[in-house]
């Protein structure tokens, strides 16, 4: 993780925490829309909210958003230093801009300016699609040219008196933005910004996420992470923490276990497990839930849970802790519910 800390808002990068992200795919204008968006973000545990800024329009409705909302809110810029200053002004918390497109030095130096005046961070985001030509001729689309054409455009507004930067380098090719986030590791202590760009559709995207951001987390590489779904953005926010619980990087939360089943299983636990994953999955306490497919190892395996169910063929057990009740199959998933919200509130 990174040895320096950014301010967003009220939230820290580069502080241990790892910050989930996500963006809107409503027009930033259109109030309305955005603030629904960003509170139903919120809601799935989204920590920073980024917005795309297209025109002058964008920019001056942030103020309008994030008075309504509760997390920083980014403006993402592409093309126009005008854009960045406006969108800063607007009450924009912090500022993405693209090296590869947002200008040369001069339009850099304007964007450094105005942000430090606000007190702001900036993203210096690079990405396969926007690397810097003169790297670009030299080293293709390489790990190399991503980092060189981001860390070009820190040491701009290092020149010019800006130091609170977070950056990021992203492709859609897995082991290509794992090897230039390595890279940059080892050249950087400002936070990074860990990502798989474009990651796809559905299964397949969240496994390319997965793959790529969980292998740099658990590397120590890494201080906010977005998963890019052509989906839902809700959905993003939900694997973020999936990749996060996994690296072992969350702790409040409550874990679901349950088996693949086999031919023993004699009760629905597919669809029980689904269900207890759908109750539990935006709350905020540390505790682990069982849902096994027979009686014969069910109860073992989960011994170490806080509730568990195990079915049978007329019945199932029920177990918490050193305690178990034989219920009959029927009535299994009523009376699971129930030890469940108990529980939760406990």
């Amino acid at each position: 993780m990174s040895k320096l800390q950014v301010k967003v808002g009220n939230v820290t990068l580069g502080g241990g925490k790892i910050a989930v992200q996500s963006m809107t795919t409503e027009k930033t204008s259109d109030v309305e829309k955005s603030v629904a968006q960003i509170l139903r973000l919120e809601e799935a545990g989204c920590d920073i909210v980024r917005v795309a800024v297209l025109d002058e329009d964008d920019a001056r409705a942030i103020g309008a958003v994030k008075a309504r909302i509760h997390i920083p809110i980014v403006a993402d810029i592409h093309f126009s230093a005008k854009l960045a200053v406006l969108s800063a002004e607007s009450g924009a918390d912090k500022l993405r801009v693209n090296p590869g497109n947002i200008g040369g030095e001069r339009e850099l130096s304007l964007v450094a300016d105005c942000v430090k005046a606000h007190k702001i961070p900036v993203r210096v985001g690079a990405n396969t699609g926007s690397i810097e030509p003169h790297f670009l001729s030299k080293y293709g689309r390489s790990a190399e040219a991503l980092v060189l054409s981001a860390l070009e455009n820190v040491r701009i507004f290092e020149r010019h008196g800006l130091s609170d930067l977070v950056i990021s380098v992203k492709a859609s090719d897995v082991p290509l933005t794992v090897k230039a986030y390595e890279l940059l590791a080892g050249q950087t202590d400002y936070p990074l910004h860990v990502g798989v760009t474009e990651a796809g559709v559905g299964r397949a995207a969240v496994v390319k996420s997965s793959v790529g951001v969980g292998a740099l987390l658990l590397s120590g590489v890494g201080d906010t992470i977005r998963v890019s779904l052509t989906s839902d953005p809700v959905e993003e926010v939900y694997a973020a923490h999936d990749i996060l619980r996994a690296c072992g990087l969350e702790r409040d939360y409550i874990e679901v276990v349950s088996c693949p089943t086999c031919g023993r299983c004699r009760y629905d636990c597919m669809g029980l497990a689904e269900k207890v994953s759908e109750r539990v999955r935006t709350v905020k306490k540390r505790g682990k839930v069982a849902v096994m497919g027979c009686v014969v190892n069910g109860p073992g395996e989960a011994k170490d849970a806080d509730l568990g169910i195990a079915g049978g063929d007329k019945y199932c057990v029920i177990f918490r802790g050193t305690e178990s009740e034989r219920v009959p199959a029927e009535e299994a998933e009523r009376v699971f519910f129930i030890k469940l919200e108990e529980f939760l509130k406990a």
